[in-house]
């Protein structure tokens, strides 16, 4: 599991827990003491830090966020491709890409680091917990940068499937834009009038009596964008608890995931000059 990392602001705190306890209310300072006691505490080089470090502004602290009673994801991720550079993952429904909220050790990163013996992977791209699918990871700090660049320069194809119900009177495929902001609850994203932000081309697979098979391609990647999208066409994708209303499911439900897949990837590796298809 990787660490987070905070660099020490401006303040009065004469010592580290001090300042720890202010900057994180939530925590207690008996939480603290015991990271601290356990060796979970560290400075940027894996040094140790206590309780009565003086507190320094600058100083980067590293510290391993733990959860009680962490839900346990019963699924598993594979590895589709790995060399010196990438790591390309599925990911299975219902696991987060990144430590989050309730999840720490439940999480695509934590899981592949622990697995791969490698602290620097980081995830170029995310997708939601409820979707399954592939995800990519930077492997080497050196060549991050390039690959950062395919998804900040839209140079990479990302295709994904979903199951819905048909959407009649359109022609296929057509390229669909529309404005999409924050909504309410907090969780949730919303369409509005306006100059569109978000872009995917809508594609049809299969043709069932109740349900069709969607190929979906997102030319810019909002958030939730396509369960936003294939709602507000009228058409949402089976098993979605948000959108286009909240459904309530408990803790520990399995029975009912997204039917959404993040398919393929495809891009020219900036390192080879390779066209790869994942």
């Amino acid at each position: 599991m990787p660490p987070s990392r905070l660099q020490l602001p401006v303040g009065p705190w004469a010592t580290l827990i001090e300042g720890l306890c202010a900057r994180f209310p939530r925590i207690s300072e008996e939480t603290w003491r015991s990271r601290f006691a356990r060796g979970l505490v560290t400075d940027a080089n894996g040094n140790n830090l206590t309780p009565e470090t003086p507190y320094r502004v600058g100083l980067e602290v590293r510290y391993f966020r733990e959860v009680a009673s962490e839900p346990v994801i019963p699924f598993t991720e594979s590895i589709v491709y790995q060399d010196a550079h990438l790591v390309v993952a599925y990911k299975p429904h219902f696991l987060p890409v990144m430590p989050s909220g309730r999840f720490v050790r439940e999480t695509l990163l934590t899981r592949l680091i622990e697995r791969l013996g490698n602290p620097d992977l980081v995830p170029l791209h995310r997708i939601d917990r409820e979707t399954a699918g592939l995800v990519m990871f930077s492997a080497n700090p050196d060549t991050r940068a390039a690959y950062q660049a395919l998804f900040r320069e839209r140079r990479i194809e990302k295709t994904y499937e979903a199951i819905a119900p048909p959407l009649k009177g359109r022609e296929f495929p057509f390229v669909h834009r529309t404005r999409i902001v924050p909504g309410e609850p907090f969780f949730r994203m919303q369409e509005v009038l306006g100059e569109p932000n978000s872009e995917t081309v809508i594609d049809v697979i299969e043709r069932g009596e109740n349900l069709w098979l969607y190929k979906l391609m997102p030319v810019t990647g909002r958030k939730h964008q396509l369960r936003v999208q294939m709602a507000g066409l009228g058409v949402g994708i089976m098993g979605d608890s948000i959108y286009p209303d909240v459904r309530e499911s408990s803790d520990g439900d399995y029975s009912n995931p997204l039917q959404l897949v993040a398919r393929q990837l495809k891009f020219r590796d900036p390192e080879t000059g390779v066209l790869r298809r994942l």
